[in-house]
């Protein structure tokens, strides 16, 4: 783009931003490293991987028993800032409040009521880590995570 037309969606953008109808802030894009630029969501072509659930457990504090995560993405483990457990699941709801220690960086995090945890998938329970899905991020945003902006 020539520096006319650079200027030109920077002013338009700052415009924007002044008038409160856009906002800056942190989230995960969609990034291609060939072209040297972020796409949209609806630029991206997604496709169906088979993958592996690892399963991981998360010792209670102070206590021998553990709650087992099943994920598909356990290098995201060093950034988890809660487990989650549906309300309404027998087998979980009397952890909630607790906490879990991360053990690999010796790190407490609680466990939460989360009513998107599904009781049918996986163990039921669900590590929670920022800027992971849409969901997560709309709890960040919401401030369920001790996230606001």
């Amino acid at each position: 783009m020539d520096e006319g037309l650079s200027k030109a969606v920077r002013k338009v953008f700052v415009d924007l931003y002044n008038e409160g109808l856009i906002y800056r802030g942190e989230k995960i894009i969609n990034w291609d490293p060939e072209a040297m630029t972020a796409l949209s969501n609806e630029e991206v072509i997604y496709k169906e991987v088979k993958g592996a659930f690892y399963h991981i457990k998360y010792m209670l504090e102070d206590s021998d028993e553990y709650l087992e995560v099943a994920t598909t993405r356990p290098e995201t483990l060093f950034g988890d800032t809660a487990v989650a457990v549906n309300p309404k699941d027998e087998r979980y709801k009397k952890y909630i409040g607790k906490n879990v220690i991360l053990q690999i960086v010796n790190k407490k995090i609680p466990v939460i009521g989360d009513f998107h945890a599904d009781m049918e998938f996986g163990t039921g329970v669900v590590k929670r880590t920022p800027f992971g899905t849409k969901l997560k991020n709309m709890l960040k945003i919401n401030g369920s995570l001790g996230y606001s902006y």
